[in-house]
């Protein structure tokens, strides 16, 4: 039983469609909001009610507590949302003093493919889990299931093979377990680099 119900993680839901989002636009464009220590979801919620597109990509943890099991959606970049707009919709959301500060992206277009990737692992359903180091893999393409010709690389966690996604500009990204027969290599001749 969760603590409390996942949030709405993405608005307008129609965000991430190609065609909806203009990446060469002057105006719009990805801003990526540090927050202050733990205020991502009611940022995101505000952002939410003032019909400001966002994403605050989320994962589920389950613990166990008392022998009860108990499960919340937490950040899986902590204290990062990204904000799509202008200059106007930035300024926005400073006036909510839960923004502490706001980074610039200048290859906007590869995050914009980066933030593509998280969500439709997040959409899959697929066990999602954040990444705080990324180390050098293989780049591999995922061939079957539903998440099929996503692009990413491959690392060992113990015993298990997960697919990671990176999010370059955070140096950060979110993982999900996968059987190694669901891959094929793109263009690197090392199979699995291990991590930790």
């Amino acid at each position: 039983m969760p603590i409390l119900p996942c949030e709405p993680t993405v608005y307008p839901e129609e965000l991430f469609s190609a065609a909806d989002l203009p990446i060469d636009d002057a105006e719009s464009r990805w801003w990526v909001l540090h927050t202050r220590p733990r205020s991502e979801k009611v940022l995101a919620r505000l952002l939410l009610n003032s019909r400001k597109p966002f994403f605050l990509p989320l994962y589920k943890r389950t613990w166990r507590l008392r022998g009860r099991q108990l499960t919340s959606f937490l950040p899986l970049f902590p204290g990062y949302v990204f904000l799509w707009g202008d200059c106007a919709t930035r300024i926005a959301a400073f006036q909510t003093r839960l923004v502490a500060n706001s980074i610039s992206v200048e290859d906007q277009q590869t995050l914009h493919q980066d933030l593509i990737r998280v969500h439709q692992m997040m959409v899959s359903d697929a066990p999602l889990a954040p990444e705080e180091r990324l180390r050098p893999g293989m780049n591999v393409e995922i061939t079957q299931g539903p998440l099929a010709g996503l692009e990413g690389k491959v690392i060992r966690r113990g015993k298990r093979l997960r697919f990671l996604v990176e999010v370059h500009f955070l140096q950060r990204g979110a993982s999900v377990e996968i059987e190694g027969w669901m891959l094929k290599q793109v263009d690197s001749p090392a199979l699995v680099c291990s991590s930790r």
